[in-house]
């Protein structure tokens, strides 16, 4: 049996321990846990800590494909086509991404946000949900800028079957976990 803490990371929080600014430290006053991956300081939602190193490899290692949903807000409204695309994988510089899960949300899933939303050229704004297997380096704001709409507003609602449902922003609760082969 392994500790899990879930975790709703609010905006302009670092994704580590200790540092200058807001980082977990502020969040989560237990020792021994670490992120098993990260969100950038930009992206809010859930993440997953443990001390468990098995553990935190099966969540964070692209081999297990444990897949993340991430509700997006982006500039524009993506077509048809667009999503086409995000469903096939898109070519982006460093390799070709897996085919994601992708639709289009009619309704706000969050309230807005904290920090000031700002817009480019469009004046509409849509909300996606992307469910990825992989977790490339800024990955989600990638595959959405190549395709023209660029995120504006990044919220990772899931993490296989783990959610941050019933977590307010700084909000974590710890739960017991039994890891199977």
């Amino acid at each position: 049996m392994s500790r899990l803490i879930l975790f709703n990371k609010p905006y302009g929080v670092e994704c580590r321990f200790g540092g200058d600014g807001p980082n977990l430290a502020k969040y989560i006053p237990l020792k021994g846990v670490y992120p098993a991956g990260r969100l950038d300081k930009n992206s809010e939602g859930l993440v997953l800590l443990t001390g468990d190193g098995a553990m935190q490899a099966r969540i964070s290692h692209p081999r297990f494909k444990l897949a993340k949903t991430y509700w997006v807000q982006v500039e524009g409204e993506p077509d048809e086509a667009a999503l086409n695309a995000l469903r096939s994988g898109l070519l982006l510089k460093d390799g070709r991404t897996r085919p994601a899960d992708a639709k289009r949300l009619y309704e706000a899933p969050i309230g807005d946000p904290p920090p000031p939303v700002a817009r480019r050229q469009h004046h509409t704004l849509a909300w996606l949900e992307l469910t990825l297997t992989e977790g490339k380096n800024r990955q989600v704001r990638r595959m959405t800028a190549h395709l023209g709409y660029p995120t504006l507003r990044l919220y990772r609602c899931a993490i296989g079957a783990w959610t941050a449902a019933g977590l307010a922003p700084g909000e974590f609760r710890i739960t017991d976990v039994h890891l199977s082969k």
